[in-house]
């Protein structure tokens, strides 16, 4: 088990070069610090507690500026446990990357959905409406509640009710690719929570040694389109009279001949 902790950015698509498309959640997870390291001896389980996203001190309290001093670096905003691990394989204060996940591994991912408020049954469990003539006094309504034996509403009776905002897993999604430059991991399909959210990646647990083939992307980096800024087209006349445009940039003063006013005469 391995994990790390980002943020969600957002969604977009990448293609393959065989012109796949493909949809990806775009997570950037910075560099995360091993904050604290729990093993069977001392805390009766093996987990590692992983730090994410700086933040001022005077935002922190002594207890927690403290804990962190120990593993050598600034207050954290986010301090997550990663369990089954292996606590041999980590150190206090080590830094954790997105390397340590692989191009078509499987991963889960848990994050906080978006909240929709209160919300009545028709959008919180997707029930049907009732017939929308005047005469049925019956619309969008729960309908019965149950028997009149027990008298009460039963245990788990799909009611209105608060929506959203629940920690949910996406299991089994796929690495697409990683970028160790800028942080970034692209995962196939969507995960949960809003944009900027915090979300946990950790090794998929119904499938941890699957490894899918993946296809090479095409970012078309290398194309040969040239795309020129800044460039504004001018109409210069030139002494035979004839019309010729002429780009020149901004940044760039004409000369005094291509300002000059042509005369009447000269027309």
């Amino acid at each position: 088990m391995k994990g790390i902790l980002g943020y969600k950015l957002g969604m977009t698509q990448v293609f393959t070069k065989s012109g796949k498309l493909i949809p990806v959640t775009v997570i950037q997870a910075e560099p995360n610090i091993v904050t604290q390291i729990k093993t069977a001896a001392s805390d009766k389980y093996d987990a590692v507690q992983l730090g994410f996203a700086n933040k001022r001190e005077k935002l922190s309290n002594k207890p927690e500026i403290e804990h962190l001093k120990k593993a050598n670096t600034t207050p954290k905003r986010f301090l997550k446990e990663i369990r089954g691990i292996n606590s041999a394989d980590y150190q206090l204060g080590q830094e954790i990357k997105v390397d340590i996940f692989n191009i078509g591994e499987l991963v889960d991912v848990t994050g906080i959905s978006k909240g929709k408020g209160f919300q009545g049954v028709i959008k919180r469990h997707n029930q049907s409406r009732g017939p929308m003539g005047h005469g049925s006094q019956y619309h969008r309504g729960v309908g019965s509640l149950g028997p009149m034996s027990p008298m009460r509403v039963l245990k788990g009776k799909k009611l209105p009710g608060q929506m959203g905002h629940e920690t949910v897993t996406i299991q089994s999604l796929e690495v697409i690719d990683i970028d160790i430059t800028k942080n970034i991991i692209l995962i196939k399909g969507s995960v949960p929570g809003p944009r900027k959210s915090l979300v946990i990646i950790k090794t998929a647990v119904k499938n941890p040694d699957v490894k899918r083939e993946s296809e090479e992307l095409n970012y078309y980096e290398n194309s040969n389109i040239e795309v020129k800024t800044d460039a504004v087209s001018e109409t210069i006349v030139n002494e035979n009279n004839t019309i010729e445009e002429k780009t020149v940039n901004n940044d760039e003063t004409a000369s005094n001949e291509e300002k000059e006013v042509i005369s009447s005469e000269e027309k």
